[in-house]
């Protein structure tokens, strides 16, 4: 298994809009696709004015696959220009389970 971190830091005072407009139309499209989401949060110390969502794949070649399938739907294509104009920064790092992690 790996886990896809995924860190978007947003113009101040954006998260609401984000969450809302990700929860009425992106979540739809997007969980379906990708499959299995970890948590979505938002950070409350340290750098503000971030989402990070995680999602765990059985590979990256699964990650491949899946993130390909999303980027053809023509309703995600619709939907992130909405999102990226709340958007500053984006990061993802690819995480692997220690041996003991109860994530595995």
């Amino acid at each position: 298994m790996i886990l896809e971190e995924r860190t978007y830091t947003l113009h101040p005072g954006k998260v609401g809009e984000y969450f809302s407009l990700y929860e009425k139309e992106g979540m739809a499209i997007q969980v379906p696709i990708l499959g299995r989401l970890v948590g979505y949060f938002s950070t409350e110390i340290g750098e503000l004015n971030q989402v990070v969502h995680m999602w765990a794949y059985d590979s990256l070649e699964e990650r491949t696959r899946r993130r390909a399938e999303l980027m053809a739907d023509p309703r995600w294509k619709a939907f992130v220009p909405k999102l990226l104009a709340l958007v500053q920064k984006m990061e993802t790092r690819i995480l692997v389970p220690a041996p003991f992690s109860p994530l595995k």
